[in-house]
């Protein structure tokens, strides 16, 4: 990630001062040229600078600046070499000193820290704040109060700041950078708290300046000339500065390698769109929650949230990883179940329905969950793994439950959810491990009060079917088949949900736009039900895209 991570002071005495500064050093291309050109950040002779000082001297060539340094405006001695880490992957080096070994970036990072600490506040002047522009950078910038006895009002003001040139990837991160630097904050006010409670123990200045003759000429002498104490000094932590490199070293590298960029094809999935709405949601909340009071209630919701929707999807590694036998796909799935309790299986997933397996081996059931969220668009996947007590089905379609937990009178007598137990078969002692066992190991039950039937539709379930019961089909083409129906069945939903819900057309149009889609015919109920299911899982994105298109074409005329 090209950007930097600096520690920022605001010193009673000079002002806004940059304390301590990390940047990511990316190796040297592979072009002869440019490698014979490329600095190295171990050389510190270079352009006839002293020794363990070119750093500072290079970045701060006024020498009345450096006369300006008082202990609270320097971090590291001007003997110091700096730190350096190095990423054995990507050949990164990160480098920390007090000021950036760029004049350009010097400049940079001294306008931020002037605006983090001075004309750039958050409501309580504690907290994070975004500003920047195209030419100076953007900046993340989050600042806070460091007790110290013997500075006014008893506390110091600090901030730390990113500045980066890409807003986008910046904005992004805001969840990423303020739950981490909150983590490194909160360990240097809980450190500083202590020495000031110690120092106050031993000698109250409270008391000591209410006896004594106030005068703010003479106010930092007053104070036995610690009017600008370092940061050092106030947590009395021996290594705080490599340790705030290191923090500061993983937050660049962690940062950037969260968030990468791939090539799409097109505009975005609603799958996609969904996953990225998801994950900004889980970083907001996961923000909130560290930031709250009371951390045991709040880390029992998180678990209780999570289980009950946070995990929508497995990948197929994960999958891998499931101990035990498992379901490996849909064909697999259908050649243990039979072609007929899978077609009643599916359609219960692509209606809506809940769907409720009941066993013993937690991996088994999640394997068949994540095969059958196959079916149906990330939004409308609600999952629940494995719970010892029953959940209702606004809570999640995908439902696994230990053997010994009831089903409430009122689900299994409804026609909108379908059971699947799983019961070991203890007359077969087969081998542990492998798909073909599970038919073997296993008795699978599927029952349901639903009277309608499901041969008829829809007719996506049907053009399914016919891929999956084409053995000349591998496994990777029956997904790719799959993955090119549900688009197209999506592609449909759009076009429904923009002119029944966002236009407000009457029963005799949607009619004849359901025909248009080739939603009718003797699979037209189970289709619309699909679509209209369907548009649940709608992202938040295209819905309020559509939205404002309409508001926007309405106001035109009059305009």
């Amino acid at each position: 990630m090209n950007a930097l991570v600096a520690l920022c002071h605001f010193c009673e005495l000079h002002g806004p001062r940059t304390l301590f500064c990390t940047e990511a050093l990316h190796p040297p291309s592979p072009d002869p040229s440019s490698q014979a050109g490329a600095p190295v950040p171990g050389d510190r002779d270079r352009d006839g600078d002293r020794e363990g000082e070119g750093l500072t001297m290079r970045a701060n060539s006024s020498a009345t600046q450096r006369g300006e340094m008082c202990e609270g405006c320097r971090s590291l001695p001007a003997s110091h070499p700096g730190f350096v880490s190095i990423d054995d992957e990507t050949g990164i080096r990160f480098l920390s000193h007090q000021h950036p070994r760029q004049p350009q970036l010097f400049s940079v990072v001294r306008q931020a820290c002037v605006r983090s600490l001075s004309c750039e506040v958050c409501p309580g002047r504690e907290g994070p704040i975004f500003f920047g522009d195209e030419q100076h950078g953007f900046v993340f910038s989050h600042t806070f109060f460091i007790k110290d006895s013997l500075a006014r009002g008893f506390q110091r003001w600090y901030s730390i700041v990113m500045v980066a040139m890409d807003r986008i990837y910046l904005i992004n991160s805001w969840p990423f950078l303020l739950r981490h630097l909150r983590l490194t904050i909160q360990s240097l006010q809980s450190t500083a708290l202590k020495v000031f409670d110690s120092e106050q123990g031993v000698c109250p200045q409270r008391a000591v300046r209410m006896n004594s003759v106030f005068s703010p000429a003479v106010f930092p002498h007053q104070r036995s000339g610690n009017a600008a104490r370092s940061l050092t000094s106030l947590t009395q932590h021996p290594s705080l500065w490599a340790s705030l490199h290191s923090s500061f070293s993983w937050l660049l590298k962690a940062c950037g390698s969260r968030l990468t960029e791939k090539l799409l094809e097109g505009a975005p999935t609603e799958d996609t769109l969904v996953l990225i709405e998801r994950q900004t949601e889980q970083e907001e909340e996961m923000s909130c929650w560290e930031g709250a009071e009371g951390g045991g209630a709040k880390s029992q919701r998180h678990q209780s949230e999570s289980g009950l929707g946070l995990d929508f999807l497995c990948e197929d590694a994960k999958l891998d990883e499931l101990p035990g036998p498992k379901f490996r796909s849909l064909r697999h799935l259908r050649q243990v179940l039979g072609a007929a309790d899978f077609r009643q299986l599916a359609w219960h997933v692509l209606m809506g329905n809940q769907v409720i397996w009941r066993g013993a081996d937690p991996g088994l059931i999640q394997s068949a969950f994540t095969v059958l969220k196959s079916l149906l668009p990330v939004g409308c996947v609600r999952s629940v793994p494995y719970s010892a007590q029953y959940e209702e089905a606004y809570k999640c379609n995908f439902l696994g439950l230990s053997p010994d937990v009831p089903i409430p009178a009122h689900v299994s007598s409804s026609e909108f959810s379908v059971l699947v137990d799983v019961v070991l078969d203890r007359s077969c002692q087969a081998p542990a491990g492998g798909e073909d066992d599970i038919g073997s190991l296993y008795q699978l039950s599927i029952s349901s009060a639903n009277t309608q039937p499901t041969d008829r539709g829809p007719t996506l379930l049907n053009k399914l079917e016919v891929a999956l019961s084409n053995e000349n089909l591998s496994v990777d083409v029956v997904s790719h088949c799959l993955l090119c129906l549900k688009e197209e069945w999506m592609n449909k939903v759009k076009v429904l949900f923009k002119f029944s819900k966002v236009d407000g057309r009457g029963r005799e149009d949607t009619q004849k736009v359901l025909a248009l889609l080739g939603a009718t015919g003797p699979s037209e109920e189970d289709n619309v039900r699909l679509l209209k299911y369907w548009m649940t899982g709608l992202s938040k994105t295209y819905k309020s895209h559509l939205m404002t298109a309409v508001r926007g074409g309405e106001r035109s005329p009059s305009q």
